[in-house]
């Protein structure tokens, strides 16, 4: 079935599909999405967009137990959304990089929330 705009949305058609991303890419980028957007994981995001923390500290800022903290970390560290280095004794947890902070600008800025 054709729509009244016919040649303009064949042609975006086909850039689309020229332009989309390989299977395995759209793979990654859903399951870094999944990872994201799982409220305590996401909780724990916005906290380190305030700078890197221990659990210790992760769990003062987000509440939950250091356990389910740690937990999330790990899900969120498997899918390259947060780096850790160790530190003495301690790990400590950062955003993987700034592209993190934007996605979380982004979205705050689109639903209107406060950062």
């Amino acid at each position: 079935m054709r729509c009244e705009h016919g040649a303009l949305h064949e042609e975006t058609a086909a850039r689309a599909a020229k332009n989309m991303p390989q299977e395995e890419e759209i793979g990654r980028v859903a399951a870094a999405f999944k990872a994201i957007s799982e409220p305590c994981r996401l909780k724990i995001l916005f906290a380190l967009r305030q700078g890197e923390m221990c659990v210790f500290h992760i769990v003062q800022a987000v509440g939950g137990t250091q356990s389910a903290v740690s937990h999330q970390l790990r899900i969120l560290r498997s899918h390259g959304v947060v780096r850790a280095r160790r530190d003495g004794q301690n790990i400590v947890y950062s955003l993987a990089d700034e592209h993190v902070v934007a996605l979380l600008e982004l979205a705050c800025t689109h639903l209107h929330c406060k950062l």
